[in-house]
């Protein structure tokens, strides 16, 4: 019997049903008498011509990859949780040996977010998720016997992802409330903990009156925690807690001159320091041992590259650990009792995540994403140096070998700095000077990388349409004083950046700087809408997924939860010299300098960048007559997440581009 407030599991008829949804959303009249793909039910279109059916027809063998990420090893076998689309969400699958067929676990119309199974005896595993891209993301505890399903965390509370303890029967998670049930919109944090076998032992530990609250681990003897304060991307951190007393203290000091980013903390094995990434006194965060008794803290590698991950096994005895250098992951490993670093294993090229250790071995599992490769996981064996592939996400109707590889290029900005991208080119056949689009990254502390492409490899391999993704100032990857250089009232700093991009592309031979267009989603939503306002005369089109139109109503309506954690980074626009400044540079109210035609596509239910800023923006060009296109889905919230919406959307792009680049 499904438990109260367990999420719904679709029956065989509604399977049905949902299946012959998802194959008429995706070509929704693919007959002979239809000639146009008919949008998803979510969708609500404004201005959007009927995209011809021909267009998804040529783009499906593009949308059917499915990549894989590790989610959990299993404690007692060698098998693992991965997640993978279903049909038109990632759920959990059990992979029971390298190659094996995955077997769906879950299946749900929203995505599941993470997963993890039981850590002595694997008979159950727990998940989070959302519903129609809310992120209000809950715990639940499903059997793996029965596959009842059991919620753990609050009700109308926003979960984070549960840390267990070595003996399997405590998780600690923090929860946040979410401003529909929060009346006041005031930030606060509940630390809890909890056996998942038996939530009615559930307990809070600690509370906190802001919202940057995570990285839980436990130490080996489950009585103390430590966790993260994160205050901006430049500034965070590190705390311990006993969890008996509840008494607590950050044990990191702070900086002499400027600030220090703490991440990832974890327990040494006795218990008496923490491991942990930091920045302190340097361009870059590196693994280093925080002593708990105050004194200063060790550093234990010296590359040049920022250290993004790390993960420890006290039965292996190492440390794995990846270094970003140029994009690109690299995997090394340190030994736990001299604390040196080994030899460096050789391994494939590409973005690695998910590192985790299987339990009594010396294997470490990880996923792993490049350019023509759309992500697989992987395991390592640190003592016979075997390499195991798990997964296989290609798609046999599309030879992803002759997928574009991007080369880096670099430019000169106004300042004299040189900024960097990613070019990834058209095959030969195409001659000519080739249309561009710049598709700007998010965060804005993330990074473009040599990851997978997707869909966008159509746009290059079918279009012939050079694609570039620029790493303006503020982009992680390149140093700390390189990531503030977009702070506060330099935001538009960031937009110069692709003025001089333009410029660059100018002066390339097979480049047309007369047919370039401007994308980007959430924070590169808003440099799109800025790029349209500043370099109109420049570019053919734009496109603007989830992104900031203002960023003063933006900090207004945002959920409060992460509300001061943007203010540190954008500006607090309580201060009115800041909201005055922040006024000056929101699109939306240039508008009137944004005359190419534009597509603005938005998540109903986006806690991060609320709808409205879509909204507004939309109305203001309609009222002017600018062309805009506008794509709002409701059951999305930031990004469209579920396969339907997504492939309707880029048909979209297919057809704007061919409407403004290639004609």
């Amino acid at each position: 019997m499904r438990r109260s407030g367990a999420p719904r599991r679709p029956g065989i008829a509604v399977k049905l049903r949902l299946a012959t949804a998802l194959l008429a959303a995706a070509f929704c009249g693919a007959t002979a008498a239809q000639e146009v793909v008919t949008p998803p039910a979510a969708l609500v279109l404004e201005n959007v011509p009927p995209i011809p059916v021909e267009v998804a027809q040529k783009v499906r063998p593009y949308e059917e990859f499915r990549p894989h990420t590790l989610a959990s090893w299993h404690p007692l076998q060698r098998e693992m949780l991965v997640r993978r689309r279903l049909t038109a969400t990632f759920q959990v699958h059990r992979v029971a040996d390298p190659g094996a067929a995955p077997r769906p676990l879950t299946e749900y119309p929203d995505a599941v977010a993470s997963a993890s199974f039981q850590p002595t005896h694997g008979d159950y595993f727990l998940f989070t998720m959302g519903e129609g891209g809310n992120e209000g993301f809950r715990i639940y505890r499903q059997d793996v016997a029965t596959r009842s399903v059991t919620p753990i965390s609050p009700e109308g509370e926003r979960a984070g992802a549960p840390s267990w303890n070595r003996a399997g029967n405590r998780i600690a998670y923090t929860t946040v409330l979410i401003d529909r049930n929060n009346p006041d919109r005031t930030a606060r944090t509940t630390l809890h903990l909890v056996d998942p076998a038996r939530p009615e032992t559930g307990k809070v530990l600690a509370r906190f009156d802001d919202g940057g609250w995570s990285g839980l681990r436990f130490s080996e003897d489950g009585k103390r925690l430590a966790f993260v304060e994160f205050i901006s991307t430049n500034e965070s951190h590190l705390w311990v807690i006993d969890v008996v007393s509840r008494k607590k203290r950050r044990v990191t000091r702070p900086g002499r001159k400027e600030t220090v980013a703490y991440r990832n903390p974890r327990f040494t094995k006795d218990g008496r320091a923490l491991f942990a990434t930091s920045d302190r006194d340097n361009e870059f965060r590196r693994l280093v041992l925080v002593p708990l008794n105050g004194t200063a803290e060790r550093v234990l590698t010296a590359h040049k590259h920022d250290v993004d991950d790390y993960e420890l096994s006290f039965d292996a005895g190492l440390a794995a650990f990846i270094t970003n250098e140029n994009g690109g992951h690299v995997m090394r490993f340190l030994d736990l009792v001299t604390l040196k670093e080994q030899p460096r294993p050789a391994l494939l090229d590409g973005v690695i995540g998910g590192l985790e250790w299987r339990p009594k071995s010396h294997e470490i599992g990880f996923h792993i994403t490049s350019a023509r490769s759309s992500g697989d996981v992987f395991s390592y064996d640190a003592k016979t140096n075997q390499l195991t592939r798990w997964t296989n996400g290609n798609n046999p109707q599309v030879n992803a070998r002759e997928f574009a590889e991007p080369v880096v290029v670099r430019w000169k900005s106004f300042d004299g700095r040189e900024i960097t991208g990613l070019l990834y080119q058209p095959p030969a056949r195409f001659t000519g000077k080739r249309p561009v689009i710049v598709d700007i990254h998010g965060g804005p502390a993330v990074q473009a990388r040599p990851t997978f492409l997707g869909r966008n490899n159509y746009l290059i391999g079918e279009l012939g349409i050079a694609m570039i993704y620029p790493n303006v100032r503020g982009s992680s990857g390149f140093g700390k004083t390189f990531l503030k250089l977009d702070d506060g009232r330099k935001r538009e700093d960031s937009v110069k950046d692709i003025g001089a991009l333009l410029d660059w592309i100018g002066a390339q031979p097979g480049l047309d700087a007369g047919r370039v267009m401007i994308m980007g989603g959430s924070y590169g939503g808003y440099m799109s809408l800025a790029c349209s306002v500043h370099f109109a005369d420049r570019i053919a089109g734009s496109l603007s997924t989830v992104g900031i139109s203002n960023f003063v109503t933006y900090l207004e309506r945002t959920e409060s939860y992460r509300r001061d954690l943007r203010r540190v980074e954008y500006g607090d626009e309580r201060d009115p010299a800041m909201r005055a400044f922040l006024e000056t540079i929101a699109p939306l109210n240039h508008a009137a300098k944004i005359t190419k035609p534009i597509v603005i596509a938005q998540g109903l239910n986006d806690p991060r960048v609320p709808h409205t800023e879509a909204e507004q923006i939309v109305a203001t060009l309609k009222k002017q007559g600018t062309p805009a296109w506008f794509v709002m889905a409701k059951d999305e919230g930031h990004g469209f997440a579920k396969k339907p919406n997504a492939d309707y959307l880029f048909y979209t792009l297919v057809e704007f581009a061919r409407r403004n680049l290639l004609q």
